[in-house]
């Protein structure tokens, strides 16, 4: 992912939307990550994907509701979060 600062950035912007289109680009402002800007397109399936993996966890957790076995909010989160990171 290309990181770009922010002055050129907004002097460059049209070229700043082409690139995004290809990949995310990150805005740094003083050397430190501010935004992303991504395509709508890479944006919509990363929200879908997001969803996706919402509606995993939901149904693993009815699933054991289900079956009487009940975990922790806590366990609950912790797994949702080490799925997340992959």
């Amino acid at each position: 992912m290309d990181t770009v600062p922010a002055t050129d950035a907004k002097t460059n912007f049209g070229a700043l939307l082409d690139k995004a289109q290809q990949e995310p680009v990150t805005i740094s402002r003083n050397g430190r990550p501010v935004a992303v800007v991504m395509s709508q397109t890479a944006f919509e399936e990363q929200q879908r994907a997001k969803l996706e993996l919402l509606r995993r966890e939901i149904e693993k957790g009815m699933a054991s509701y289900r079956r009487g076995k009940m975990v922790s909010a806590e366990k609950a989160f912790a797994a949702f979060e080490r799925e997340s990171e992959r």
